[in-house]
């Protein structure tokens, strides 16, 4: 598997419409000259204002022609998308004044965009940070439908293939919900599987871990945690082989798993991973990254209604271009 290339496939033959709307970041200026010219999106939006637009790009040496310019405070749907914004917050005691306002923000312009299909899928996160893309995307897009939790995967690609699907797995969370309870983690392993099916193309087969198998760690409450999520899952009819808790070789050496967890659905076929926590997602595909010289692509965030992503503030121009490709084909 090339996930990067099946991902730049895939995003060129659905011919999505992208914005970005962090328009007048340098990076972000190049990255949308080569998605349109790598024909990657149907029509690439560049959010901020149209001057310091004009004057990055002639600075950078961008060509804007193909790309929309739109800036928020002036744009022609500003009253539409604001009236929206305030259906959305009123409950919340926001105004119509204050909604006017705020959906001057690029940020929620773009996701706006997203919410009422004037675009197809966003990439921030360049200059803005993970919360505010956050807080974005929850506020206007939401979560899918059954869904409360967003979070975060990771696409791991290892040089040995006989691991996940031809060594490629998805890990989830590593980016987003530090200390996630048993009904976010049940979410979290619902968002994971979906993201297999997306990236990877194959139907997920989900391991929920933990430092316990089957009861071999007592009831201490990280344990039961897990074991919990697992029965969530079962009462939801999920729909995918999950199996849990599992410690790490036993969810993916056959051998232990015979010992460990016999007779376990996801012996030998496990092609997903969640992470009890953060702190052990995140150490988890460093370590894997690292000391087993895996590829890894991501965070991909996961369980918005519509497609969204964010980028690490240190991202290149190449990641800002892999990571739209990634969202662009995810879009329906």
């Amino acid at each position: 598997m090339d996930f990067v290339k099946d991902m730049m496939e895939k995003a060129r033959s659905l011919q999505k419409r992208l914005v970005l709307p962090e328009g007048t970041e340098p990076r972000t200026l190049r990255a949308a000259r080569k998605i349109v010219d790598e024909k990657l999106a149907s029509s690439v939006t560049i959010l901020g204002r149209e001057s310091e637009i004009q004057k990055t790009a002639s600075q950078e040496g961008v060509k804007l022609d193909g790309i929309t310019l739109i800036d928020p405070e002036f744009a022609a749907k500003l009253s539409v998308y604001s009236n929206e914004y305030y259906e959305l917050r009123k409950h919340k005691g926001m105004s119509p004044e204050e909604a006017k306002t705020e959906m001057g923000s690029a940020l929620r312009y773009g996701a706006m965009m997203v919410r009422l299909n004037d675009a197809d899928a966003m990439v921030a996160g360049a200059e803005n940070t993970t919360a505010d893309v956050l807080r974005s995307g929850l506020s206007i897009i939401g979560t899918i439908p059954g869904l409360k939790t967003a979070s975060s995967c990771f696409v791991i690609q290892c040089a040995d293939r006989t691991w996940g699907s031809d060594g490629a797995l998805i890990f989830s969370d590593c980016a987003v919900v530090p200390d996630p309870t048993a009904e976010q983690l049940a979410d979290i392993a619902i968002s994971a599987a979906r993201s297999c099916g997306e990236f990877l193309g194959v139907e997920p087969v989900v391991a929920l871990l933990s430092f316990s198998t089957k009861g071999s760690g007592g009831d201490h409450p990280n344990v039961l945690k897990v074991r919990n999520t697992a029965a969530i899952l079962a009462a939801k009819k999920c729909g995918f082989v999950f199996d849990g808790e599992l410690q790490a070789d036993a969810a993916l050496v056959p051998s232990v798993t015979d010992k460990k967890a016999p007779g376990s659905p996801v012996r030998g076929r496990v092609n997903t991973l969640v992470f009890p926590d953060l702190g052990a997602g995140n150490i988890g595909y460093k370590l894997v990254q690292r000391l087993g010289q895996a590829e890894a692509f991501g965070p991909f965030l996961q369980g918005f209604a519509k497609p969204i992503s964010d980028l690490s503030r240190g991202a290149s121009v190449d990641d800002i271009v892999v990571t739209a490709a990634v969202t662009l084909s995810r879009a329906k």
